[in-house]
């Protein structure tokens, strides 16, 4: 009876295990950049935004296209008085009283001219149309920069807890050896104590890299829009496999492939589509006009077949004083534009150059750690044959086990930076997308 309850004790615990490993999904960078795209909040909105200056640019080309309209009326009347003037009007009978009338008309319009107003207003909102379209796309880089923040933090939450709990299996079997040690009188009580506070120490360091863990998990799943019950896991062969050579080491390709600043340059062009347009107010408006009218007033006049065409034209006078305000406002939004470009341009230099400093600096730190670990594992290991030979204490054995953690994880936290440092290299030179291919998503 009591095998049997161990057997399904064993079969429950299987299960539970299975099931915990069944939560953790394995995810490559490329597949959660892709992800977030497709299931971003943020991008949904830039798209929809795209979508609606779309619509607009559509609206505004057909002010180009005739204008018709049709119309119709039908009254009754009340003992209306119908006086025909004609040149027999002595001898004419009164006319009947009419008890209804029927009027109907169509009307078209195409405009000739307009000071250039319809063909601006189109480049206008072309214009517009294409920086929200770049917008659009700065939107999904930074999006996809988020990811990879989250996903290189991600890996180093994971990465730092392993060391951790590793070193806490050496330090807790210390602490079993220090045991039997001082039992047996051969270390004082205060070596055991000073394993156990270690041992406390890296309980400590666990637990916050836990939180950061889990946090950084939360935040990743809920931009990829995946249940909050996800643990997310990385793996780190194909992680280390991205390739990060062909960094950008010049702001000229920044300048070139930079969406926000090309919206901001479109946004210059819309501007002055803007002026011309409040210089239409200048020139009359010409457009022609033709139509067709019937008319029935019951039995008094029949009129069909009443063809009119013609040419129309307005000329807003008064607007040739008045418009000059438009102008200068046209022209100062142009100025504003010009502006922003140019602090646009400035700021891009500055993000590019820092970028490169970065990465090269994550280059060279990841140099100086690698031999660091190296020099910590022969430290500790000399450092562990002088204290198992009584020449060093148990102070000099835990520095240099801290050293030697340190070390590691510093180590395996670099290589990351590399990565992350790379890919915002290419942010801020306006290549994240080409990387990721992304650009067919």
């Amino acid at each position: 009876m009591k095998i049997n309850q161990l057997m399904l004790f064993g079969i429950f615990f299987i299960g539970i295990s299975s099931i915990e490993a069944q939560e953790k999904t394995s995810l490559t960078l490329d597949e959660a950049v892709k992800l977030a795209w497709t299931k971003s909040n943020e991008v949904s909105l830039a798209d929809t935004k795209v979508n609606s200056k779309k619509y607009e640019l559509r609206s505004v080309k057909n002010n180009q296209y005739p204008d018709f309209k049709l119309s119709g009326q039908y009254q009754r009347l009340t003992k209306a008085s119908v006086d025909m003037h004609t040149a027999d009007e002595a001898s004419a009978e009164p006319m009947p009283a009419p008890e209804q009338v029927m009027f109907g008309q169509a009307t078209i319009s195409l405009p000739i001219f307009a000071g250039f107003k319809i063909q601006n207003s189109i480049n206008l909102y072309d214009n517009l149309y294409q920086a929200e379209s770049a917008y659009s796309e700065k939107t999904k880089e930074d999006v996809a920069m988020r990811v990879i923040t989250y996903y290189t933090n991600l890996y180093k939450a994971q990465k730092t807890l392993d060391l951790l709990n590793e070193n806490q299996k050496r330090a807790k079997q210390r602490v079993t050896d220090f045991t039997e040690l001082e039992k047996n009188g051969i270390i004082p009580r205060n070596d055991l104590l000073k394993a156990q506070l270690q041992v406390s120490k890296v309980q400590l360091s666990i637990d916050e890299a836990n939180n950061n863990l889990n946090i950084v998990n939360f935040y990743l799943t809920t931009l990829l829009k995946l249940p909050t019950t996800t643990k997310l896991e990385i793996n780190e062969s194909d992680f280390f496999n991205l390739k990060t050579d062909n960094a950008p080491m010049s702001e000229q390709a920044a300048l070139d492939n930079r969406k926000d600043l090309e919206a901001i340059r479109l946004q210059g062009k819309a501007s002055e589509a803007n002026i011309k347009i409040a210089k239409a107010a200048y020139y009359p408006s010409i457009a022609l006009l033709g139509g067709y009218t019937a008319l029935d007033l019951k039995d008094i006049i029949t009129v069909k077949y009443a063809m009119n065409f013609g040419v129309g034209i307005s000329y807003d006078l008064s607007g040739i004083l008045k418009n000059s305000a438009n102008v200068k406002a046209a022209e100062s939004k142009a100025l504003e534009a010009k502006t922003s470009e140019a602090i646009m341009t400035d700021r891009i230099k500055v993000e590019v150059q820092k970028a490169i400093e970065d990465y090269h600096l994550a280059i060279n730190q990841s140099v100086v750690y690698e031999e660091a670990v190296e020099q910590a594992s022969e430290n500790f290991r000399l450092v562990k044959d002088k204290y198992d030979n009584d020449l060093a204490d148990t102070n000099d054995l835990l520095e240099a086990d801290v050293d030697q953690l340190s070390a590691q994880i510093n180590k395996a936290v670099s290589k990351s930076t590399i990565i992350q440092k790379y890919y915002e290299l290419l942010s801020v030179s306006g290549q994240l997308s080409q990387s990721f291919n992304l650009s067919k998503i």
